[in-house]
């Protein structure tokens, strides 16, 4: 429960935690960062980790100076995309193994959602899931448990990758700095968080909806 709590609390006041990070480890923040977003992409039992939050508040942060955007996006985007290829080798090699195992380490709903999705965007579910919680830590796994050759893997994590950490850093060097986004950074957290929900919220809403019409 008390790691419930200071998730919570780092997530709601990531722009603070981020300064003290800064303050205490430097230009090693940037592996802090990098690690962050590489357990989220790279380990289906982290999907709970901040990710467009933390990517929208560093770039908040080199807008003010305390982190070189160029080389913040360039460790971030090389973070994300070890942790794709990483997440679809697990989920090649040994995701059936776990699937099966009495242990249940992982929700069957997030693996079926994810089926789901590749049902119906076929590869561009990589690319679509990155901006999704949860889904963009499952896609990688569902690739590698079948679901996508790795030839046609790396293209779409490259340019999802690109999007997700270039577009949301950016947004944040962009609006990060701007009094009214400064002075309520805890609300366009929870902001993003809900947004970037809502894709999923109605998928679920809707495949709920037509299984009851079918009925």
């Amino acid at each position: 429960m008390d790691f419930i709590h200071q998730l919570f609390d780092f997530i709601l006041h990531i722009d603070v935690h981020l300064l003290e990070m800064v303050a205490e480890y430097n230009d090693i923040t940037y592996l802090i960062l990098a690690m962050i977003i590489f357990c989220e992409t790279g380990l289906v039992i982290t999907p709970f980790l901040p990710g467009d939050s933390l990517l929208f508040a560093a770039g908040a942060l080199a807008a003010a100076g305390s982190l070189n955007i160029v080389l913040l996006i360039g460790i971030l985007f090389v973070a994300a995309f070890a942790g794709d290829n990483t997440n679809y080798a697990i989920g090649n090699f040994i995701g059936h193994k776990i699937l099966s195992s009495k242990r249940k380490i992982i929700k069957k709903e997030y693996i079926d959602r994810t089926h789901e999705f590749y049902e119906k965007h076929g590869g561009k579910t990589v690319v679509i899931a990155r901006f999704m919680p949860i889904l963009r830590t499952f896609a990688p796994f569902v690739a590698g448990l079948g679901s996508m050759t790795y030839r046609n893997f790396v293209g779409f994590s490259l340019l999802g990758n690109t999007l997700w950490i270039g577009g949301i850093t950016l947004m944040g060097y962009a609006f990060g700095s701007h009094p009214f986004v400064k002075d309520n950074f805890s609300m366009v957290v929870i902001g993003i968080i809900i947004l970037s929900l809502l894709p999923m919220v109605f998928a679920i809403v809707r495949s709920k909806f037509s299984n009851n019409t079918a009925k």
